[in-house]
């Protein structure tokens, strides 16, 4: 790891496994952090979610486990305990995302970790949060997205209920439990003491309700599924062009006429029912009806230009391949490489801040092979050998 990243020699100590704990520790292992992933002898799930897989490492492992080491404990063993407990007490920070209890159980628990190592941050992620009637229900992303709420906005109107295209929530805790992290390490240098930090899956996604919420506070209405369209503004949605899809955002007056102007159709400023903003969200249907022939006449990339050059927001429905050949996605780095000596070079995504102090993608590290850091960290971290420690297990998804 580079020594001119703010979290250098900070030492993580990464019980997460699955999607929102692994994402929330890459960020922290981004930011120059040791951050070391605990592993069963069986390794975190998520490394044999698939296919696809890359060297028989799945797709979703890849994307949330780089500048990482890897070591594997045997939590049935007492020896590999009391390795845990010792590793713990060296921690500064110390993140998990089992279920509530569980890490009680293995004997790293907050408070037992607490009482020989006051300085620890330690950040709980769980899936309905660590206390209440429902602590003890599991969650994937998908049952999160029904349980708070999402889905039942999200989908074409009249339409079934549509998860979004990923994890989002896991990967929304994940970066409040970042913040947080960082949070109370800032504390800890002020006050000289670390804190417990507890976020879910399901807080996470209550608060990225936002306006709906307000919408259900102040007139005790749930908002509908509106699919791409805007409750408020017309047109304001997806429409279909000759060969693709254009997203069109022209619900104010100006960009109405302007989108018209186009279009060739100035004509309908004539009609009283598309005259202005009310209504056009009044008489929306009819105006979609005028509107979709006119537009499917046109490619996406002449429509697109043509509209942008009269100030109308709009844009193109791209695929992954499009993002990631994107002209102003490879001049932000978004996409970068790591490197493995096991299974070679891949490309990951690359880091949505930028500082002017230091690169934050300088001297990121590949996702690491199950369980290749066991002796190097043991001597890193305990001054023990790996034959004085916990046993390597057999490394996978190397070729």
């Amino acid at each position: 790891m580079s020594l001119r990243k703010p979290l250098s020699g900070i030492r993580v100590l990464d019980f997460t496994r699955l999607f929102a704990g692994p994402f929330c520790t890459m960020l922290l292992g981004d930011l120059g952090a040791d951050v070391v992933k605990i592993e069963a002898p069986e390794g975190d799930p998520i490394r044999f979610q698939g296919p696809p897989f890359h060297h028989g490492h799945s797709m979703s492992y890849l994307a949330v486990n780089r500048n990482k080491r890897s070591i594997v404990l045997d939590f049935k063993t007492a020896e590999h305990k009391a390795i845990a407990g010792r590793l713990a007490q060296a921690a500064d920070v110390i993140v998990e995302n089992f279920r509530p209890g569980v890490m009680d159980r293995l004997g790293v628990g907050y408070e037992a970790v607490a009482a020989a190592n006051p300085r620890v941050v330690y950040a709980s992620m769980s899936g309905m949060g660590a206390d209440g009637p429902d602590r003890d229900l599991g969650a994937f992303d998908l049952t999160i997205q029904a349980e708070g709420g999402y889905m039942s906005i999200t989908g074409e109107r009249g339409g079934a209920p549509i998860k979004l295209g990923t994890s989002a929530f896991d990967l929304i805790c994940g970066q409040y439990a970042m913040g947080a992290i960082v949070t109370a390490l800032l504390d800890r240098e002020r006050t000289g003491r670390g804190q417990r930090l507890e976020t879910s899956l399901f807080e996470s996604e209550i608060t990225f309700l936002v306006d709906a919420a307000m919408e259900y506070f102040l007139t005790g209405v749930s908002r509908e599924k509106w699919g791409s369209e805007h409750a408020a503004q017309a047109p304001y949605q997806a429409f279909q062009g000759a060969d693709g899809w254009v997203v069109i955002g022209a619900g104010m007056q100006r960009l109405f006429e302007s989108l018209l102007k186009v279009l060739g159709r100035l004509d309908l400023l004539q009609d009283p029912r598309f005259a202005n903003l009310a209504g056009r969200v009044q008489h929306r249907a009819e105006l979609q009806a005028i509107l979709k022939p006119e537009l499917i006449k046109h490619s996406t990339a002449s429509l697109i230009r043509e509209l942008r050059a009269e100030g109308v927001p709009c844009a193109p429905v791209n695929n992954m391949e499009q993002v990631f050949k994107h002209r102003q996605a490879l001049h932000r780095g978004m996409v970068q490489q790591v490197d493995h000596p096991g299974y070679g070079s891949i490309p990951v995504i690359g880091p949505a801040v930028k500082y002017s102090g230091f690169d934050i993608a300088d001297d990121w590290q590949a996702p690491p092979v199950l369980g290749e850091h066991t002796g190097e960290v043991l001597n890193d971290w305990l001054g023990l050998d790996e034959q004085a420690g916990a046993q390597s297990a057999t490394p996978r998804g190397t070729t």
